[in-house]
């Protein structure tokens, strides 16, 4: 009988509480800083980033109060391994919620606390795990030298992953960051850039307004990926870096085929034009570092033949609504009910086994749940 591999979780947060900055920040910081504190005239309570609300919804006192304390109570390992039992999964990689706004931050000093303040939380958090909890720390890349020392700083406490905007500020082909690959590809930690980070890359989700602006603005967020993919590997960046893996989080997979067709295509019929020369085809670069997260994305699949499974991770995005918890072996077997289990297992596990650095004992080893 073959041995079951039990899916990893690539794509799983944390929903920090809202007052986790205000309190840990110097008081001359707190007001530039993600929080969702600010009382209104009705006892609501709504997120502000740099002194500006960012038009969350709003919710009264005293139900923020009963959020708050289940926040906190969900940021245990025995409620994620709970949540592991219940949904069939082997591990997962955690990331922020509210955090994602850090980068919309304008003052770098005010980041950099800011970045440093969620590390230290959620290692207190979530450090004892079994190895089934992967941890991505937050790093500040408004400055170059405090971006390196927070590498160094997250890759010493053992965390897997680097987590950097998915848009950055300049764009991530621009030479000055090369002090920062070269500090990932030294500590040999991942990179993950989440959908809708960045400065100006959020703006609360919202890109247009009115009739059919919600499909629109989900759109333009998730074509910053391809954007980025260009520019790592146009840039040279992976061949410059040959261990460097980047996963691009909950921005689907379907749009890999047709990203990686369209810059072979130009770079063969416009050599004059391509630079630098690489000695690869910009697919060979992106087939082998870039890895998208997904929850069910049945294009994706389908194009498994043009882009291969190592570009593909699964994720259940717990617990966020729109995940796949508590469902997510429906899901599972839907999604691939034909596909060979060779790419199955790299697709649902392999990958970010290798990649966030899952120990393979625990691949094929259930969570028991507590009685």
């Amino acid at each position: 009988m073959p041995t079951r591999y039990l899916p990893l979780s690539a794509d799983a947060h944390v929903n920090e509480p809202h007052n986790l900055w205000y309190e840990r920040l110097p008081e001359e910081l707190r007001d530039f800083a993600p929080r969702r504190i600010e009382q209104g005239a009705e006892g609501a309570w709504t997120l502000v980033v740099n002194g500006d609300r960012m038009g969350w919804q709003t919710i009264s006192k005293e139900r923020e109060q009963e959020l708050e304390a289940e926040r906190i109570g969900h940021a245990t390992p025995a409620v994620r391994l709970e949540m592991m039992a219940d949904d069939g999964i082997a591990g997962e990689v955690v990331y922020p919620t509210i955090g994602l706004y850090v980068w919309d931050i304008e003052r770098g000093d005010v980041g950099q606390a800011a970045c440093r303040i969620y590390n230290d939380w959620i290692l207190e958090r979530l450090s004892e795990s079994g190895g089934r909890i992967k941890l991505a720390g937050m790093i500040p890349t408004w400055d170059i030298d405090d971006a390196v020392s927070e590498i160094q700083y997250i890759a010493g406490k053992g965390f897997a992953a680097a987590m950097m905007p998915l848009v950055g500020t300049p764009a991530w082909n621009d030479p000055q960051y090369e002090p920062l690959w070269d500090a990932i590809s030294d500590t040999g930690i991942a990179v993950v850039m989440h959908q809708g980070t960045g400065q100006g890359a959020t703006g609360g989700g919202v890109v247009y307004r009115g009739p059919g602006s919600p499909g629109a603005n989900i759109l333009t967020a998730q074509t910053q990926a391809p954007r980025t993919t260009s520019l790592l590997a146009g840039a040279g960046v992976f061949h410059r870096h040959p261990e460097m893996h980047v996963v691009l989080v909950e921005v689907n997979g379907g749009w890999l085929a047709w990203c990686m067709e369209v810059l072979d295509e130009f770079a063969r019929a416009n050599p004059s034009w391509t630079k630098p020369k690489l000695p690869e085809l910009p697919s060979h670069y992106i087939s082998r570092h870039i890895h998208c997260t997904f929850q069910n994305d049945p294009v994706a699949i389908a194009n498994l033949p043009l882009t291969g499974p190592r570009t593909l991770m699964w994720g259940n995005d717990y617990p966020h609504d729109e995940g796949t918890y508590p469902r997510s072996q429906e899901v599972i077997a839907n999604l691939f009910a034909n596909v060979s289990e060779q790419d199955r297992r790299m697709i649902l596990t392999q990958n970010t086994a290798e990649v966030f650095g899952f120990d393979q004992s625990i691949l094929t080893t259930p969570v028991e749940a507590s009685s």
